[in-house]
């Protein structure tokens, strides 16, 4: 039976096929799936063009026993934020599936201090070709220590220390300072913050951004106006409750992810404050969750879903090329919307 002759009757494709439909050998087609170099770029072309016409799946088990690869890759995450996870396993999921790769995925229970036994259980039993580490996991050193044990190929969303490493990076500090300026010019001067988790890379970003935008305006910090948070819808109902009970409560709230800022806007309705005419709040992320809320929030763009994407794509050069695989600084944008508006007079 002819390629074109399974294509019509909707049989599946083989590998066999694919390579008599583009005229090359079974090898070429392998090379081409694998995205290995040295292939034509007229053959490679001619090689896809085939895959798509034939909706030519590969077939991971085959692949497997056939080479020293599993085609798996892992995704270890412990991050309280549902959205910005969603987001980054989107990007992940997108990038394996490019490259015909599986994604398994490894989450850790945060309160589980002995957690890397099982996990490392899970890695070896899934013979994964390699890893993508999600903060605060990406700067966990117990994990870091094993996997170079184990010489297994990790990239790294949003290290603490990018240097020697490959995946994503995102100049947070700058992306505060621009959003801090933004409620200054709104003539803001108490801003609260409700910073994110110690452990966190991004908390203590976020957190010095905060504090050199306020230098910057010549503005006095106050470590009254900063209280803890955890990255959770609940944290930032607490957080917010602390910052609005205050003496002299603030104008606006910058809490250090969407999920926080959520529960800011929550409590300032049940206070009956209006936002933004009460209370300017602002977020950090841009997540889904941040265009539903009423008020739409003020929040600064990180391209979450591009950074596991690219997270990912570094990661199997690396696996292809242990001297390949880059750390990629992605780019970011404030969102402003309706939870930001002028500092009221009487305030």
């Amino acid at each position: 039976m002819s390629a074109r002759t399974k294509e019509a009757n909707g049989t599946r494709a083989r590998i066999e096929d694919v390579a008599q439909a583009a005229g090359v050998s079974i090898k070429t087609v392998s090379r081409v799936l694998n995205h290995e170099p040295n292939v034509r770029e007229e053959t490679r072309l001619r090689v896809e063009e085939a895959v798509a016409r034939l909706q030519y799946k590969p077939n991971l088990s085959a692949r497997s026993l056939a080479g020293q690869r599993a085609y798996v890759i892992v995704l270890v995450y412990d991050n309280p934020s549902r959205n910005y996870l969603t987001e980054i396993q989107g990007g992940v999921l997108e990038a394996c599936r490019a490259q015909h790769f599986a994604l398994a995925l490894a989450p850790v229970d945060p309160d589980d201090r002995d957690y890397l036994p099982e996990l490392i259980d899970l890695i070896d039993h899934s013979r994964a070709d390699g890893l993508v580490l999600v903060p605060p996991l990406t700067d966990d050193a117990k994990l870091l220590d094993a996997l170079h044990e184990r010489r297994l190929p990790f990239a790294s969303i949003s290290p603490r220390v990018p240097e020697g490493r490959f995946g994503v990076t995102l100049d947070e500090r700058a992306a505060v300072r621009e959003l801090m300026a933004h409620l200054i010019q709104l003539g803001h001067r108490r801003i609260g913050h409700i910073k994110g988790p110690p452990q966190h890379g991004a908390g203590t970003w976020r957190h010095s951004g905060y504090r050199e935008a306020l230098k910057q305006a010549d503005i006095p910090y106050d470590p009254a106006l900063v209280v803890k948070g955890e990255f959770t819808f609940e944290s930032g109902m607490a957080g917010a409750r602390q910052l609005l009970d205050l003496p002299d409560p603030p104008t606006a709230i910058f809490a250090a992810n969407d999920d926080m800022a959520a529960g800011v806007l929550r409590v300032a309705g049940e206070r009956g404050l209006s936002v933004p005419r009460d209370l300017s709040v602002c977020g950090f992320d841009d997540t889904p969750l941040s265009r539903q809320i009423f008020p739409s929030l003020t929040t600064v763009r990180q391209p979450t879903n591009d950074m596991g994407r690219v997270a990912t794509e570094e990661l199997l050069k690396a696996i292809r090329d242990p001297e390949a695989g880059d750390m990629v600084k992605m780019g970011y944008a404030l969102q402003l919307r309706e939870s930001t508006g002028p500092r009221r007079s009487h305030r």
